[in-house]
């Protein structure tokens, strides 16, 4: 039975042609907070080609004696593409720094990543992006070890 429904949602997939959201060098500016720190952070994507793309997001906080900084730059990978909607698979690193009390304290950001980029239909330059997945952050007081499920960013192409 199940080698029969198998069989049959092959033979269904492969007479539909797939046409998906092509942002071949395409540059996107936004915002998102993916961060291991709540941090709202400028956001910057390119897409280098259909199946890659890379970005920086940058945040920062200048509140007396509780300041925070960060950055990280994410590498994508689309690995399943539909009308109005890329799934794709990734990788982060970044620095982090942030002052309680007085103490600065700096450290290190890793995470892998899935995640989806969704489009309006009508509004092809909106994305909107959603990501699950797995991280490391080294602050000075320790490493810390965290799932991640977040609204990864909102962000317009040009």
């Amino acid at each position: 039975m199940f080698l029969r429904g198998a069989v049959v949602c092959l033979l269904i997939c492969m007479g539909f042609q797939v046409h998906s959201k092509d942002l071949t060098s395409r540059l996107g500016v936004g915002f998102s907070d993916n961060l291991s720190e709540t941090l709202p952070s400028l956001y910057v994507k390119y897409y280098s080609s259909m199946e890659t793309a890379f970005s920086a997001s940058l945040g920062v906080d200048t509140k007396k004696d509780q300041s925070k900084f960060g950055f990280l730059a994410k590498v994508y990978r689309t690995i399943f593409m539909e009308d109005n909607l890329n799934f794709y698979m990734g990788a982060g690193a970044g620095l982090l720094s942030q002052e309680e009390a007085g103490t600065n304290s700096s450290g290190f950001e890793l995470n892998g990543f899935a995640g989806v980029e969704f489009f309006l239909p009508g509004l092809d330059s909106l994305g909107f992006s959603v990501e699950m997945g797995m991280g490391v952050s080294s602050p000075a007081s320790g490493t810390r070890f965290r799932t991640i499920g977040q609204t990864a960013g909102v962000v317009f192409y040009f």
